[in-house]
């Protein structure tokens, strides 16, 4: 960008709060066009924004260190906002005990599945232990699975990646998938989500109902905590 237009953008550029302000102002036209869709899945306010906001930084030239400078405020409230997600789950926790075994169950199936597939299929493809290890913590929310992967020989930059695509992918196929197996119990769905989809998934999941959300938040929280207490154990046997 060169000009006038592009002198100003730099001036605007080293204040931190441009970052900030484009963050919200991404997400605000993103989560318009998700509701004028008729809140239409493959409308993802995340991807949406994401996308305008990739396409502003590369046309302006904008470095990504330039943008987190401000964007890392929203950042913070990802702490803050995730233990607000104990709300909901207090309140949907006499029905988290009567199902504490089949959450037991389907969080071991999701996760060791989440993971086995990524590397078995990474490998397939003739994907380096490397690239292995960067897939295996996908389905495990952002911060949590840059840990693991820098841990167990991954590239915790790919990891984000792979996590936000793993997110919105879910987000965005998870409800039709359940629709088309049949699977009506909104805390099961919500469960399934968090597993699969983690932090976008389980946004997902409030969009449907708070018992989706409740549980999907649930799910997150547990998937990340047996991720990282096993897959560094086993980092050693699953990425030959």
């Amino acid at each position: 960008m060169s000009g006038p237009i592009g002198e100003v953008w730099v001036y605007l550029a080293a204040s931190p709060l441009l970052g900030l302000t484009v963050t919200l102002l991404a997400y605000q036209v993103a989560h318009a066009l998700y509701r004028k869709s008729g809140q239409h899945p493959l409308a993802n306010p995340v991807l949406i924004a994401v996308a305008i906001l990739g396409t502003l930084l590369g046309l302006t030239g904008t470095a990504y260190e330039t943008y987190f400078a401000g964007a890392q405020f929203v950042h913070f409230l990802l702490g803050p906002a995730t233990v607000a997600l104990a709300v909901p789950l207090y309140l949907q926790f006499r029905r988290v005990r009567k199902l504490l075994l089949p959450i037991s169950a389907g969080l071991l199936a999701g996760s060791a599945t989440a993971v086995v597939s990524a590397v078995a299929i990474a490998r397939l493809l003739g994907a380096d232990s490397a690239t292995q290890a960067s897939l295996a913590p996908k389905s495990v929310t952002t911060p949590i699975a840059m840990g693991i992967a820098e841990k167990i020989g991954g590239l915790p930059s790919l990891t984000a990646v792979l996590v936000i695509c793993t997110g919105v992918f879910g987000a965005i196929v998870g409800e039709r998938a359940m629709a088309a197996i049949r699977v009506h119990d909104p805390a099961i769905r919500g469960f399934a989500m968090g597993v699969a989809a983690h932090g976008i998934g389980t946004a997902r999941a409030f969009q449907i109902n708070e018992q989706s959300g409740a549980f999907a938040a649930l799910a997150m929280g547990l998937n990340g905590l047996l991720t990282a207490a096993l897959l560094p154990l086993l980092a050693d046997f699953l990425l030959k």
